[in-house]
């Protein structure tokens, strides 16, 4: 009888595994495309089919009330083994309550290091201290560096500001003790993938208020997501069933981090979720009349302003605030930004936000060093170790930013 249960049981788990796996499939190939522009695509559909994979099973643990979809596909990506370097030092410490990994070269230095406080993306649900090691780990080797990568805590368990709060948090610690670890004060640089790019301009936007503080020297943003008000740019019409980050993900993140119903989808979507006012009031930031024509050229349609939904709005407005979209933040505090380096993808949903906020930084004066992948889309520099599935368009990014943190 026991045996027959076991068998019935594996039967059960089989069929239903791959039932799940046949619908992740079929929906793929139903709804991402995938640009002749982007080399090797096979690559990308199975990437962006693991993912879904780890996020169907973790609606279904939701619905039973297990825990959220997120922490389920955070689970499985954490399973993955760490790589390790001889030749770096890597500690798990906590500051305060935030768990961080401190990566130092074992090779002793006479002077105080170069220091990278990284900051992980993952749309605020994902991603974690172990998912870029591998990217940490090249850093502080190959920039003779120490990194502190924030484990901060993730939506949809920990809403907006929690995630913010953490980084800045962090930071601060890190920079009230760089001679504990042996770090020059005035060579410190933030450094972000995707959101952690948000949460890197976000705290050097607000150290800008603190003299008290070492000066931040660069800052680094990769793809990032600076901006939370407008969902209708052309990149968000040109890329936006494009894996791993399609408009439909993009607004799930959204609606998980700001605790924002997902039902006003429809009506963000038709620029319905602000009003004229707001809309005018940001165009000279932005709007698509600052992004070079060139990026226009696969497509865009101006979508005009109809009329608000309050209810959506009194929900949503709280993105106006510049922590939630960096993008946005006063001149004042914009112009006393450090040297930046900004990667962009051609085929990523959030690409304008790199344009938009690099025509900001020069406009205001600070020096920015720009790199366009054309072959790149969103989350590509995630897979830089994943072997068979890894993109050369990652190895460029990580050369690229490497070459950049060694001028300091």
């Amino acid at each position: 009888m026991v045996v027959l249960a076991l068998t019935l049981l594996v039967g059960s788990v089989a069929v239903f595994s791959l039932g799940s796996l046949l619908w992740v499939v079929g929906k793929h190939f139903w709804t991402e495309h995938i640009p002749e522009g982007i080399t090797h695509p096979w690559r990308l559909r199975i990437l962006s089919c693991l993912f879904h994979l780890t996020m169907t099973w973790g609606m279904i643990f939701e619905k039973l009330g297990l825990c959220y979809a997120p922490q389920f596909a955070s689970f499985l990506h954490d399973l993955t083994p760490l790589k390790r370097d001889p030749d770096v030092v890597v500690k798990d410490l906590h500051f305060g309550t935030i768990p961080v990994k401190l990566y130092k070269p074992k090779k002793p230095s006479s002077i105080p290091r170069l220091g990278i406080i990284f900051f992980h993306g993952g749309g605020t649900i994902i991603g974690s201290l172990r998912t870029h090691n591998s990217i940490c780990l090249r850093l502080s080797k190959e920039c003779d560096s120490v990194v502190v990568s924030v484990g901060y805590r993730k939506s949809p368990m920990y809403k907006y500001p929690v995630m913010k709060d953490d980084c800045v948090v962090a930071t601060t610690h890190f920079l009230e003790s760089l001679d504990v670890y042996g770090v020059d004060p005035a060579r410190v640089v933030t450094c972000g993938d995707s959101v952690g790019g948000t949460a890197a301009t976000l705290t050097s936007q607000m150290l800008v208020r603190r003299p008290d503080l070492p000066r931040i020297k660069a800052q680094i943003l990769i793809y990032p997501l600076l901006q939370l008000i407008d969902f209708g740019s052309p990149s968000y019409q040109q890329n936006r069933n494009i894996p791993l980050l399609s408009w439909d993900l993009a607004f799930y993140c959204f609606c998980c981090h700001l605790d924002v119903n997902i039902s006003w989808k429809s009506v963000v979507k038709n620029g319905m979720h602000l009003p004229p006012d707001v809309w005018e009031k940001y165009r000279k930031w932005l709007g698509a009349e600052n992004i070079p024509e060139r990026f226009k050229n696969r497509g865009y349609k101006s979508i005009p302003w109809g009329p608000v939904n309050n209810d959506a709005y009194q929900e949503i407005k709280h993105s106006l605030n510049y922590t939630c979209s960096p993008l946005i933040s006063e001149d004042s505090i914009v112009s006393q930004l450090p040297e930046t380096c900004i990667v962009s993808c051609e085929y990523d949903l959030l690409r304008d936000h790199s344009l938009l906020y690099k025509k900001r930084l020069e406009d205001l004066g600070v020096p920015v060093t720009w790199h366009h992948m054309e072959d790149g889309f969103h989350g590509v520099l995630s897979a830089l170790d994943y072997g068979l599935l890894s993109f050369p368009c990652a190895s460029r990014i990580m050369d690229l930013i490497i070459q950049f943190i060694r001028k300091f």
